[in-house]
């Protein structure tokens, strides 16, 4: 374990001591909440520093991320019917394809919103409104994630 301390200006107050929030108004101001008006901050942070990434006691399946879907397996899912890849590979640097995505359950517009937003598509048939499960497409996504590959060049075989 390892300590970095230094006293630095404070950036709620600039260094004043003084606060001016949403409430403050016509030159009034509060004592600083953050450095109870020294104007300055104490940082102190105890760290262990890195060295390597170490195991994780329980991953089986890794995913590039996760859009709001609950990954659940008490119901009869399997880990891989949410796609992503097994930890094993994700530890040996396997790279993430499209083809992982949560391809059952998600459409292309939803998973590349937190993927990859410069894969999104910019389909003008895409009418969201209030959820992207609310699309009139939403219930054919297979033929939206078809689209998708083809427009991406994303072969099956390959990826």
């Amino acid at each position: 374990m390892e300590t970095i301390e230094f006293k630095e200006v404070c950036k709620e107050c600039k260094g004043t001591g003084l606060y001016i929030g949403m409430a403050e108004r016509n030159e009034a101001t509060t004592v600083c909440y953050n450095c109870k008006g020294t104007g300055c901050n104490h940082f102190k942070r105890t760290y262990t520093p890195f060295k390597e990434r170490l195991p994780h006691p329980t991953a089986k399946q890794v995913y590039e991320c996760n859009p709001g879907i609950m990954i659940d397996t008490s119901q009869g899912f399997s880990l891989s019917d949410f796609g992503g890849m097994s930890y094993a590979d994700w530890v040996r640097g396997v790279s993430f394809t499209p083809k992982m995505a949560m391809r059952k359950y998600t459409c292309p517009a939803w998973w590349f919103q937190t993927a990859d937003s410069t894969k999104e598509p910019n389909w003008s048939e895409c009418k969201l409104g209030i959820s992207f499960s609310r699309c009139e497409h939403f219930e054919n996504k297979s033929k939206c994630w078809e689209r998708w590959d083809k427009e991406n060049l994303i072969n099956s075989e390959k990826d």
